[in-house]
């Protein structure tokens, strides 16, 4: 790493080297910032880099696997000191932020030449620009492109105990608001998967409150309780969006104000008074969207599998977004499936429009690939954090808006477009192309990253800064005339004229040479400034003033460029409220393509979701498999039905061996559900059932020794989530309850869930069991059926057919299972011996003497020995040094004779 040391040399500020009582300017400087910004690391800048002191040194250090030094001393202690180059700024921050610390950057709001100017100790003016926290991101470096980065904001009103929660992602202008409660807060936030949560400090006083904050992996952070007064909060977003009244966005409770006030407060502290880009709140109603808790999803392995990976997981197989945006859109409806029928069908038919169209499909996802990250480029261009860059991905988004509408409209039938599609189709129609054409004729080829680097205004497009940089350039060919004149002038043919910050333009020539340039003649022109190794320089009048004249010419170039982007970023953030409509009408468009794609590529079909409580599904596939066996050239996935419709059997009991595939079966039922109603064709030959309004798995668990619950804790803590909250219209899956206990009380836990399932929530569910004996309540549970998983036996061998069947199965086939993974076969010989005497004898008091054999009651009895046979002794007797090779060979034909009379 560079030098943080060398940042602060190169300041000269407050003499901040020597031993102290008493702080110096900067670092006094530097204490009242940090006092200001309590929690946050201060990246104060100084220079060239971004200092650290104190404990945020010693933090940042550790963190980032920097050096850690000293600079000065404070109240007669070395102050700890680290650093980090301001160009290399974002990558450390990145990696601070996925650790979980909030930074504060303090930047230096003048340059140090203007407060020499106030005496030689003055201070450069510093302040602090930005809080940098998980949740308020808006660079590309420092987000993932193709997910939200949402900030969420939690309130609970004292007097009614309503809860609500509102979010927005600053990166992209999306802020939305609905009630929820206690029991479902923690799916709420699962679905959202905020960055960071914000809430009262007093709430979070509350251990119940803190425990559903918990299930979240977010950070939280506290904020003053008045900044989440409803009062406050309502007038704070009337100035924000501009309204009398916040009727015209629905139809807010308390709790929901609060919260949404809340939120908007801490984006303008964190951005430091600049209020980002946010689209007007939008409220969305709790019973609009399928809920799925958090441990349904991770089950499911929705957005990211168990392992944390995004390869593996449903998004993963159904994402061929084009762009970014569509991506995120993609995500956004898995995570957030809907439940009206109308709203989902809706999405239905974009979908189909383009799995119809095929040419029209692959003329919009062309178009596409050269949209650029309208939504991102709109919210850095808005808080002040955008370049030249993002000026001309605007301008290309624009004109590539206009080529959509134009395309899609063609496509349109006689009955006309889908009702979505035809509403995005407007909203593409209406791009802005008096906007993307001024862009065009502002904007050059080569664009800098940085405004301040200057560079980017297209020549023609300001006369004014024309005229500048002609001046500027042409002194280039001045410049070279000199260098020829002064060669002639000396008679050095080396000599060259050079450029530095701290002499200007300079004459250098060898030292050799050099004593020319000194002489009496020439002594008036030439004026020696500076001695360096194996060389000397010189200045002359008419370079001093040449330099001063292209010095200003640049800087007037240089501020004319400025004035020309703050106006074209103007010009933008006055037409926000329509390009960020543009930006979600793109993404929607991209979505459906894409989910059109994977419809063709995989073969899945269009479902039909009602208002009925059915649940047919022929042939079909989980999608996650079918796509790794595709993939791999592995094989085909072995299709099946599912039928639970409403008050015919609505519960399927499900019996197998291990390894037959009951778990993927479950699941893959549960996938088309979502799916479906996220707006999906899905993998199945055909797919109708009524809506489903809740989720639930308990498939697989691990312990969570944070919470002091073992495995079985948390399979009972789940599966009474399930008893509690469940539906008529809820879809359950749950595989093999009560395994993690004694037989009995696993088998009574299983029982007695099956039974509240079929007489008291009345949902639809497919139970998986070993427990054989839950397959006699079939004859007396009216809305119960018995399915198998189909296997055959062939020459000592289980064949897995992976078909599901109607029937039970008889065995369990747990030690083919255990033979299959590796166990030594003297355990499998000694399994299948018990196993054939607990079958024979069940676990009664006719079975005692196996009881006391196993390990469960009583250490098993040593084998008892045996006799020694005849080869035995005569080994015994052998001793194989003194063997010739004709007595070894001898040997071999006496033992396999002993044995020989042995097996007679």
């Amino acid at each position: 790493m560079e030098s943080a040391v060398n940042g602060m040399d190169h300041m000269g500020e407050g003499a901040g080297g020597e031993p102290s009582s008493r702080a110096t300017p900067v670092m006094a400087q530097f204490l009242v910032l940090k006092q200001a910004n309590p929690g946050s690391l201060l990246f104060f800048r100084m220079g060239d880099f971004y200092e650290l002191f104190f404990e945020d040194a010693e933090v940042a250090a550790n963190a980032l696997g920097i050096t850690l030094t000293k600079r000065g001393k404070h109240q007669g202690e070395d102050i700890p000191m680290c650093g980090v180059p301001v160009h290399a700024a974002d990558a450390y921050l990145q990696k601070l932020i996925r650790m979980g610390h909030r930074v504060a950057v303090c930047e230096q709001l003048e340059d140090p030449a203007e407060a020499r100017k106030r005496g030689s100790k003055a201070v450069v003016k510093r302040d602090v620009v930005r809080l940098v926290t998980p949740g308020t991101l808006t660079e590309d470096n420092l987000l993932d492109s193709r997910s939200h980065n949402f900030l969420a904001s939690v309130t609970r009103s004292k007097a009614s105990g309503e809860m609500a929660i509102a979010w927005a992602d600053i990166s992209s202008g999306e802020l939305a608001v609905m009630q929820t409660s206690a029991e479902r807060l923690s799916a709420d936030l699962a679905r959202l998967d905020p960055r960071e949560i914000i809430a009262a400090d007093g709430l979070l006083t509350d251990p119940a409150f803190m425990n559903l904050l918990d299930r979240s992996a977010a950070p939280v952070t506290p904020l003053p309780s008045a900044r989440f007064d409803s009062l406050t909060a309502e007038r704070r977003l009337q100035e924000r969006f501009d309204v009398k009244a916040l009727d015209g966005f629905g139809s807010f409770s308390r709790a929901e104000v609060s919260a949404l006030g809340g939120l908007l407060e801490y984006i303008v502290l964190t951005q430091a008074g600049k209020a980002p880009h946010l689209r007007a709140p939008r409220r969305e109603m709790a019973s609009s969207v399928l809920l799925i808790d958090p441990a349904t999803r991770a089950n499911l392995e929705l957005t990211r599998t168990l392992a944390g990976e995004r390869r593996g997981s449903l998004l993963s197989v159904i994402d061929l977004a084009i762009t970014a945006a569509g991506s995120r859109c993609i995500a956004a409806r898995l995570s957030t499936p809907l439940c009206d029928p109308y709203a989902i069908a809706n999405r239905l038919d974009d979908v189909a429009h383009f799995v119809t169209d095929a040419s029209l499909r692959e003329d919009v996802r062309k178009l596409l690939a050269a949209m650029p990250d309208l939504e991102r480029a709109l919210g850095r261009i808005a808080i002040g954090r955008g370049g030249p860059r993002d000026l001309a991905g605007i301008r290309d988004a624009l004109m590539i808006a206009g080529h959509l509408a134009h395309r899609i409209g063609a496509s349109a039938t006689i009955g006309g477009l889908p009702e979505n599609l035809d509403k995005n189709c407007e909203t593409l129609s209406w791009s802005d192309l008096d906007l993307a054409r001024e862009l065009d004729a502002a904007l050059d080829v080569d664009l800098p990253v940085l405004a301040r680097d200057g560079g980017f205004v297209k020549q023609g497009y300001s006369a004014g800064l024309d005229e500048n940089r002609s001046l500027r350039d042409e002194t280039r060919h001045v410049i070279a005339g000199l260098q020829t004149r002064y060669c002639e002038i000396s008679g050095i043919k080396s000599l060259k004229v050079k450029h530095n910050n701290v002499l200007g333009y300079f004459i250098e020539a060898t030292a050799t040479s050099a004593a020319a340039l000194q002489s009496p003649d020439k002594a008036g022109l030439f004026i020696h400034r500076q001695t360096v190794a194996n060389a000397m320089r010189f200045v002359t009048a008419e370079l001093a003033s040449l330099d001063q004249r292209i010095a200003a010419a640049a800087e007037k170039a240089l501020a004319l460029e400025q004035e020309i982007f703050q106006s074209l970023c103007a010009r933008v953030t006055a037409r926000r409220d329509l390009l960020s409509k543009i930006a979600d009408a793109a993404a929607q468009l991209d979505a459906a393509a894409a989910l059109a794609e994977v419809a063709e590529r995989r073969r899945y079909v269009r479902p039909r979701v009602d208002g009925s409580t059915r649940f047919t599904v022929r042939g079909g596939r989980h999608p996650v498999v079918e796509a790794a066996l595709q993939d791999q050239a592995t094989g085909s996935f072995v299709a099946n039905d599912c039928e639970i419709s409403g008050e015919a059997k609505r519960l399927c009991l499900l019996t197998g061996p291990n390894m037959a595939g009951k778990s993927t079966y479950l699941r893959q039922n549960a996938l088309i559900v979502i799916m479906a109603q996220m707006g999906s064709f899905v993998p199945a030959a055909e797919a109708h059932f009524g809506g489903v309004d809740r989720l639930f798995s308990r498939v697989g668990a691990a312990d969570d020794l944070a919470r002091g619950r073992s495995t079985f804790m948390v399979e009972m803590v789940e599966t009474a989530a399930i008893l509690n909250q469940a539906t008529e219209k809820s879809f359950v899956i749950l595989d093999e309850i009560g395994r993690g206990t004694a037989t009995y009380d696993g088998l009574s836990i299983a029982w007695a869930t099956l039974e509240h399932l079929h007489g008291v929530n009345r949902c639809r569910a497919l139970f998986a069991t070993h427990y054989h004996e839950l397959t006699q309540l079939a004859g007396r549970l009216t809305h119960l059926a018995n399915a198998t998983m189909k296997v055959k036996e062939w020459q000592d061998r289980i064949i897995f057919l992976h078909e599901v069947v109607a029937g039970v199965a008889d065995r369990s086939y747990g030690i083919h299972v255990a033979q299959i993974a590796g166990l030594p076969p003297a355990v499998i010989s000694r399994a299948q011996k018990v196993l054939e005497r607990l079958e024979r004898d069940g676990l009664t008091s006719q079975a005692s003497g196996l009881l006391d054999e196993l390990p469960l009651f009583s250490a098993a009895p040593p084998s008892p020995p045996e006799k020694e046979s005849a080869v035995e002794k005569k080994l015994a007797q052998v001793v194989a040094d003194d063997l010739s090779p004709r007595d070894a060979l001898t040997l071999i034909y006496e033992l396999k004779s002993l044995l020989g009379a042995r097996q007679a």
